[in-house]
């Protein structure tokens, strides 16, 4: 609970406490003692929060009963005591003014006055319970918070290192083959880095940055490619500048580089934005040899994220003996 709606619960309280032990009996049915009545006010306010920051705090345990029992005596003996001091010491001193005759024992004052003490004892516990376990419910909150926030981060330090490795493969083998292909693969790949480097510590990036990421990756692809004719992709995007989590589409097509099936069929890749609902496809057919799933770190990985990111999402993989398909909706408007 916000400070300021604590703040306004316990004004609440004490304004109706006011109300009903000093405005109403004395202004309205002119009736009691307004010195005695603001006494008992005084006092109550005393004790209130001598329980509310003292003695709940430190004896109300769930599992260990006897110290809420002890703690509540202990609230009652101060209210007692310090009414007991308030209306029998020092108004009789000074004003002539008692609340008791003056032969009334003080246990008989004791046990009279727990009655009166329940009240406001009753009402500070109860506030200081609903304290705690609002301060916990935050703190509980910020536990999940912190918890979404460091698997985050693991996260993407995963998607750097695993799309080096295979973007660096793919060089080493050019670079092997001596193909003319391999500093201009260098040069995409440095572009590729310093687009990573800046923007993956960024919660959200613009969708056409993540998509010049697929963009740059595919240009980067097609430099080994026989056929790179075969790639087929068809954008329309309408919302350029609408947010997504970085490197979150790219893992799908680095999966599609890797294990599909690129020198006979290529792969198919279709993303729009229609409404603002960010729908990527990608169909790419597996490589005669591979017959297994091909659902690795990076999709994993890929599906945590949408997990903690866009729980509304819907994400629809096909994994078939001969073909993989993604199918990713994601509302960005809502998001």
């Amino acid at each position: 609970m916000k400070q300021k709606q604590l703040l306004f619960l316990h004004l609440f309280y004490w304004g109706m406490f006011l109300v009903g032990i000093i405005i109403v009996p004395y202004f309205v049915f002119n009736k009691g003692h307004f010195i005695l009545g603001l006494t008992y006010c005084l006092t109550s306010f005393v004790c209130f929060y001598f329980n509310y920051f003292f003695i709940v705090p430190k004896f109300f345990e769930i599992n260990k009963l006897y110290k809420a029992i002890a703690g509540f005596f202990i609230s009652v003996t101060c209210f007692v005591l310090v009414r007991y001091f308030a209306e029998e010491v020092v108004l009789n001193h000074f004003f002539g003014i008692s609340n008791y005759p003056e032969e009334t024992e003080f246990w008989y004052y004791f046990f009279d006055n727990i009655y009166n003490s329940v009240t406001p004892i009753f009402m500070s516990t109860v506030f200081c319970l609903f304290k705690i376990y609002s301060s916990l419910d935050a703190e509980r909150l910020q536990l999940v918070e912190e918890k979404k926030s460091a698997e985050l981060k693991a996260l993407k330090t995963q998607i750097n290192p695993h799309f080096i490795f295979n973007t660096l493969n793919n060089i080493y083998s050019l670079v092997y083959q001596k193909s003319e292909k391999a500093l201009p693969a260098i040069e995409e790949l440095g572009q590729l880095l310093r687009y990573s480097t800046k923007d993956l510590e960024k919660d959200c990036i613009t969708l056409d940055k993540e998509i010049g990421y697929i963009d740059s990756l595919i240009e980067l692809e097609k430099l080994r490619l026989r056929n790179p004719e075969l790639i087929l992709v068809e954008k329309n995007i309408k919302h350029p500048h609408l947010n997504i989590s970085p490197m979150l589409l790219v893992p799908f097509v680095e999966n599609a580089f890797k294990h599909g099936d690129l020198r006979g069929k290529g792969f198919e890749l279709r993303i729009s934005d229609h409404n603002k609902v960010l729908h990527f496809y990608l169909l790419n057919f597996k490589k005669e040899r591979m017959k297994d799933s091909v659902s690795g770190i990076g999709i994993q990985n890929v599906k945590k994220r949408l997990e903690i990111l866009y729980p509304k999402h819907e994400l629809n993989i096909k994994d078939s003996e001969t073909e993989f398909i993604v199918d990713l909706k994601i509302d960005l408007k809502d998001e």
